[in-house]
């Protein structure tokens, strides 16, 4: 998905919107606090649900960030349950170790 001026604003399920532009404008080296203290109340949509940037960075606090990079693998690291979309989906055939098998072994 795209956002103004076609920029991306989508990255492994995670919706930033306006946050996206935020993560690369703002000035590096900085720590979580700081992004906290100025985009804390930026909602991140994910696949069931959202959180706020201040509820993930609450996992991480006073961690250094060098980069827009950065700031996105943090939040990547600290999104929870809400950022999987199906749990236990695989579209391998056959399943993986430890997923049910949920189709029958017949052949037509």
């Amino acid at each position: 998905m795209t956002g103004p001026d076609d920029e991306r604003t989508r990255e492994l399920g995670v919706e930033f919107g306006p946050l996206a532009r935020d993560l690369e404008d703002h000035q590096y080296p900085t720590t979580s606090d700081e992004l906290v203290e100025q985009y804390g109340d930026a909602v991140l949509d994910l696949p069931n649900g959202e959180q706020r940037l201040r509820e993930l960075f609450e996992l991480v606090p006073e961690e250094r960030l060098d980069s827009a990079a950065d700031a996105r693998a943090a939040i990547f690291n600290t999104v929870g349950d809400p950022a999987i979309g199906r749990k236990g989906y695989s579209d391998r055939t056959p399943p993986a170790l430890g997923e049910r098998e949920e189709w029958p072994h017949e052949s037509f």
